[in-house]
């Protein structure tokens, strides 16, 4: 199995730094190391990409990573991310900041805002798409920031390190059945290590989340789509929509949300040759100023120029380019690749 490989050796050291935050961006913010960059800033990472998902194993000096709602803004995507690191993880989320120790596995997803602090290290990180790991939405959104400690959770790291080792050998027929083998071995190992008496309860609501999410990326092009259209395909009374998405911004907020993460990735894709109207219409937005004014409101860019940059090859502002040994060029490239 091919992999890409990103590296900041071959780079001068006065500019490895700035080649790493190249690779990062848009999805994370970099922040510069707190004694200084006169060294310069090694680091290297391999992604393979398994069809449904991507794992990728990182090494790189102290590192601080930001994913603040401003990235989120310009990279919606909404990943699911597994980590096994060699050396403790400060993780930082809205709930709170937690140490993750060294070698026990934690989740997190791409679409809430967070940071992470750690030493020099190197770690592996299992990317997990939404839309194809949908049935363990409520197990892994239940573990995001949970130290998964016990007997499943070093199962679950030596079941990574073990697949990394595989790939290299792993001929390209036996890749369509390793989504599902995956998927399988991650819920056997979360579901043990977050298990609590609340459990049932936050399930239960990330469940109906799901169902909500689900519900509306179906009926993304209705004109029609609505609280009172998604309580009727979910089943759920008016008033238990509401408070399912009052953190997310209420219901309006939540479908126009989706529309415009469905509207940005189509943008983004060059294989797609629908004109920006179609696109616009396909994800629900039939006034072509209206989509124009919340798609440059929410990502900082107009979806002509949007269209232009992805077309071009860049991505909107971006940053120093790093040299790679594969076509993938950045991480935005691996997480739209699955």
């Amino acid at each position: 199995m091919t992999s890409s490989h990103f590296s900041t050796l071959a780079t001068p050291p006065c500019r490895q730094f700035e080649a790493w935050c190249g690779w990062f961006d848009p999805v994370f913010d970099v922040a510069p190391p707190t004694d200084g960059l006169s060294a310069g800033f090694e680091g290297e990472i391999t992604v393979w990409s398994l069809g449904q998902a991507a794992i990728g194993r990182v090494r790189a000096p102290r590192l601080h990573a930001l994913r603040g709602a401003h990235n989120i803004r310009r990279e919606p995507v909404d990943h699911w991310n597994v980590v096994v690191g060699g050396r403790d993880t400060r993780l930082t989320r809205a709930g709170g900041a937690v140490t993750i120790p060294a070698r026990t596995p934690f989740v997190v997803s791409l679409g809430e805002v967070m940071e992470s602090e750690r030493e020099a290290d190197e770690r592996l990180q299992l990317y997990l798409p939404r839309d194809h790991f949908a049935c363990l939405a409520p197990i892994l959104d239940r573990a995001r920031g949970v130290p998964l400690n016990g007997a499943a959770g070093r199962l679950l790291a030596g079941y990574l390190h073990l697949l990394e080792h595989s790939l290299p050998e792993l001929p390209p027929e036996d890749l369509p059945r390793l989504a599902e083998a995956i998927r399988a071995m991650v819920g056997a190992c979360i579901s043990p290590a977050v298990a609590g008496s609340e459990l049932a309860a936050a399930q239960m609501g990330a469940t109906q989340l799901e169902q909500v999410r689900q519900a509306i990326r179906r009926r993304l092009s209705s004109a029609t789509l609505n609280a009172a259209a998604l309580c009727r395909e979910v089943g759920m009374s008016r008033s238990q929509l509401y408070r399912l998405l009052e953190g997310e911004g209420g219901v309006a907020r939540y479908i126009q949300r989706l529309r415009l993460q469905a509207s940005y990735t189509a943008l983004s894709d060059v294989g797609d040759t629908r004109s920006v109207a179609v696109i616009a219409e396909s994800c629900g937005f039939y006034d072509p100023s209206t989509f124009s004014r919340s798609f440059r409101r929410e990502f900082g860019i107009s979806p002509s120029d949007m269209r232009i940059a992805s077309r071009a090859g860049a991505a909107p502002a971006a940053v120093f380019g790093p040299v790679m040994e594969a076509e993938t060029r950045t991480l935005r490239s691996c997480l739209h690749g699955i």
